[in-house]
């Protein structure tokens, strides 16, 4: 089975109200699953470098009536380069990125600095390359290179997602206690 952002997005419960960061949300499989998981409440942001993505996605969320969504030119291998609040997210999805980031390090300290504490990164990458399909064999990103990643940057390992045969899924959490603050204030970008 190929990966399917839906189910993906199933498993990782989301809740209404939510905050939730599409890191390099590229066509906006993701992006659409996670705003429909949060039934019109909290905001799903979009970051992709690439603009006419944005626009892009930006009309298929009009089309699909989807309004919770927030769209953020940014780059996501400078730190800050989201424009999103420290501490402001519930869940950021790396979905596909990590395998064509030269700075994957920089990928995940942002995620790092954008949730709040408690809140969940959720890695999904290509397990190898298929013929015509996915990444070239020296782009692959293996899954124990992305959990040492996370965990080197501070990360908990909380749990795998059944993301398919072609791709692993890994879920960590951010350290640390939420605060009131941080569970009333709405993020905005920068």
């Amino acid at each position: 089975m190929f990966s399917a952002p839906e189910k993906n997005v199933e498993q990782l419960g989301l809740k209404e109200g939510q905050i939730v960061a599409d890191f390099g949300a590229g066509s906006g499989a993701y992006t659409i699953a996670a705003a429909k998981a949060l039934r019109g409440t909290g905001k799903v942001y979009a970051v992709d470098v690439q603009k006419d993505l944005l626009t892009r996605l930006e009309n298929s969320c009009a089309t699909e009536h989807v309004s919770n969504v927030a769209f953020i030119w940014g780059d996501l291998e400078k730190l800050g380069g989201t424009k999103l609040h420290e501490n402001s997210c519930d869940v950021v999805i790396v979905s596909n990125v990590l395998f064509q980031a030269p700075d994957k390090r920089t990928i995940i300290e942002e995620a790092k600095r954008v949730l709040h504490p408690g809140g969940k990164v959720v890695i999904i990458d290509w397990t190898g390359s298929f013929n015509s399909m996915g990444p070239t064999a020296e782009q692959v990103f293996p899954e124990p290179e992305a959990r040492k990643l996370a965990e080197s940057a501070g990360f908990a390992f909380d749990r795998t997602l059944d993301a398919g045969n072609y791709h692993y899924g890994l879920v960590f959490q951010k350290g640390g206690t939420r605060t009131f603050a941080q569970q009333t204030t709405a993020p905005r970008p920068v």
